[in-house]
């Protein structure tokens, strides 16, 4: 009896620190994630020179139109492309149905605000934050970039990116307020989408869809 009371304790010790080391890499992860983020954090103004600016996609309404966050997105990279920072912007979204254009209708909107349509480049795979980071660098080649969202999806887009090996630097796409229910479900939602980006950067390196290399040419 007693052997089976020591038993127990033992068990419970154990489950007991392995709560806890959970707890500890599961609250750590996005805590170093988005201190890692804050060395290379700009605002528009403020942003180096780069490249290329990469726009992740953000969804579209059901006439296909960019949601206003995307289109956020896509105003803040305009505003890099006519400031001088970057030279092409690569439009990164989703394009698994033939409904559904992320990069085409991102493409359409910034061409719609002045941008040439030879200094606009579509990723039509760019359906995960890393599928974009990854395929920047082996698809298009892309040395250096400046990587336009939201700050609540930052941390994350530089953590990834930079991991990978792009040299790059996040720019605020916060142009404005938005809705506080919405805002509250995205920053919930990326605490486990920054404990999966770690996985994938530090373990699965998964590889994305793929294809021929489409190297960006910059003048």
């Amino acid at each position: 009896m007693a052997d089976n009371v020591h038993k127990e304790k033992i068990v419970l010790r154990r489950l007991g620190w392995l709560s806890l080391i959970i707890m500890i890499i599961g609250v750590g992860i996005p805590i170093g994630i988005n201190l890692y983020a804050k060395f290379h954090l700009y605002s528009p103004a403020n942003a180096p020179h780069a490249d290329v600016a990469i726009v992740f996609g953000a969804g579209l309404t059901r006439s296909g139109q960019p949601m206003p966050i995307l289109k956020d997105r896509v105003e803040t990279a305009v505003d890099l492309y006519n400031a001088g920072k970057v030279k092409v912007l690569l439009m990164s979204g989703d394009n698994s149905y033939l409904d559904y254009n992320e990069p085409g209708a991102m493409a359409d909107y910034a061409m719609s605000l002045g941008v040439p349509e030879e200094k606009i480049v579509l990723d039509y795979a760019g359906r995960r934050t890393y599928d974009t980071c990854f395929r920047a660098i082996h698809i298009f080649s892309v040395k250096s970039a400046l990587l336009v969202t939201q700050s609540y999806h930052q941390p994350r887009a530089i953590f990834i990116c930079r991991l990978l090996g792009l040299d790059s630097a996040g720019v605020d796409a916060d142009k404005r307020d938005y809705n506080p229910r919405t805002m509250s479900f995205w920053k919930m939602r990326e605490i486990p989408a920054q404990w999966l980006a770690f996985w994938q950067v530090f373990v699965s390196h998964p590889l994305p869809i793929l294809g021929n290399q489409e190297p960006i040419i910059v003048d």
